[in-house]
């Protein structure tokens, strides 16, 4: 059995970076995926952060230098900050901002009920930070990291600002929108070495303060409106679903023509003068997490608000539904009895379940009466889930007859998923699962991640798109 005491993975070593010249006071509103990784690196440039929930976990775990979220280096980041007395953690929002310079707001946008953006949480933080910001005689600047529809910061954080604390914006404080381009499972390494860092600001102030903050990992930011940086946010990762979605739709398309999906598109990806990276596209799983399916949503909600016509943002819904309709109706072909799922989270390296696509394929089949043994690298019996699993009750009632016996379909080992399964499902690329795939017996793999680059030629194995 797993000691439960021991962590899931060894971490590398962490080398702090070289300190800024001149430290800041920074808190960190919302101790989630992003304000964790936030608090942590940010400290490690030598800022004094103070990082704030309303969840008393969260606040015992940070503020004892431990993660709450399983990330690469993570945890090794925190400890040493709270060692070098640089991180504490509290639940009085207030008081942090009367203690700091700058607070960076990383709190929860989801999809409300009408497909837009559940803006609760962001006023609920402006209110709290403006009490603080009333007793307040020095400038103080805002950064929003929040996933939101343009004009939000302007015209939702903004007002309730200026109205509860009695200051003015440009005089007394400024604003800021400063998306973040943090790949959950390398969120460290992106923070360190960031794709780009966009910085929209409110007043030229503003914009000098935040620069300087993250001089020490880029020189060269982009300065725009606050607005276009909101909107920035969205247009990266409905790019990004884009080409999931569209290299899924090729390897749908070739494989009824006996076409190899990857080579195609192995020559496709080699123009990146006209198509750009080849991140991701590669015919695999349905596109999940966090950010995609939500903003996807949010963006073809903003185009209907205004009546502009976009069928493909329209349509990425439907087609990434598509493709897990397709992973389910392979796996039902099986008529296994027992089916094991080797990855859990919606992608290697995080133990995130939030809208992990796989997750519908189990609860269909588990509503089938079908029994499921799961395993994952990030995710065992010990792993909480209280929260995330609340999430799928609340978000996707579909998901709530699963939520209550997920943790007992987990197993200790893909060996023991491997043992018990009749049609084995396979959602992450790794050494241990490829080892596994080419080690059972009469047991069907369905693949849907590429594990191989030349694929099997047994007929108990079975890829989604190749």
């Amino acid at each position: 059995m797993l000691d439960c005491n021991t962590t899931a993975i060894e971490l590398n070593f962490v080398k702090p970076l070289t300190f800024v010249d001149s430290k800041m006071a920074i808190s960190v509103v919302g101790l989630g995926y992003v304000g964790a990784v936030s608090t942590a690196c940010l400290s490690s440039l030598g800022h004094e952060v103070i990082g704030v929930d309303i969840d008393p976990k969260k606040i015992a775990l940070i503020g004892s230098g431990k993660s709450p979220i399983f990330e690469k280096n993570l945890g090794e980041l925190l400890a040493q900050g709270v060692e070098a007395g640089r991180i504490s953690a509290t639940n009085d929002l207030a008081e942090a901002v009367r203690r700091t310079e700058v607070t960076f707001v990383s709190v929860g946008t989801p999809t409300a009920s009408d497909g837009g953006c559940d803006h609760r949480y962001i006023q609920t933080a402006a209110r709290k930070m403006a009490e603080g910001l009333a007793d307040k005689s020095e400038f103080h600047v805002f950064v929003m990291r929040c996933s939101i529809p343009p004009g939000t910061t302007m015209q939702v954080m903004t007002p309730i600002l200026e109205q509860v604390s009695g200051k003015t914006l440009g005089e007394d404080f400024g604003v800021c929108f400063n998306p973040e381009f943090l790949r959950e499972g390398v969120a460290v390494e992106d923070f360190r070495s960031p794709p780009k860092t966009v910085i929209g600001a409110s007043d030229q102030r503003t914009a000098k303060i935040v620069a300087k903050l993250f001089a020490p990992i880029d020189q060269a930011p982009i300065f725009t409106t606050v607005e276009t940086a909101e909107m920035v946010k969205y247009v990266d990762n409905v790019w990004h679903a884009a080409k999931v979605c569209f290299a899924n739709e090729i390897g749908r398309l070739c494989k009824p023509l006996e076409i190899d999906s990857h080579a195609v598109m192995d020559v496709f990806v080699q123009d990146t003068k006209l198509n750009l990276s080849p991140y991701y596209l590669k015919p695999g799983f349905a596109f999940g997490g966090s950010c995609l399916p939500k903003e996807v949503r949010a963006v073809a909600h903003i185009a209907e608000s205004i009546g502009a016509d976009l069928p493909m943002i329209r349509s990425l819904g439907q087609s990434n539904a598509t493709h897990i309709q397709k992973a389910l109706d392979m796996v039902r072909q099986t008529e296994a009895k027992t089916v094991g799922v080797l990855g859990l989270a919606f992608k290697a390296g995080t133990d995130d379940l939030r809208e992990s696509p796989i997750l519908e394929v189990i609860a269909a089949l588990h509503a089938d009466g079908i029994a499921v043994k799961i395993h994952d690298p990030a995710i065992t019996k010990c792993t909480d889930l209280a929260e995330q699993l609340a999430f799928l009750r609340q978000g996707f009632p579909g998901l709530e007859a699963l939520a209550s016996d997920l943790s007992e379909m987990l197993c200790d080992s893909p060996d023991d998923v491997a043992d018990a399964a009749d049609a084995l499902v396979i959602t992450q690329k790794n050494r241990t699962y490829q080892k596994v795939a080419t080690e059972v017996q009469n047991t069907r793999v369905i693949d849907l991640v590429r594990l191989f680059a030349d694929v099997p030629t047994s007929e108990n194995y079975d890829g989604i798109g190749w």
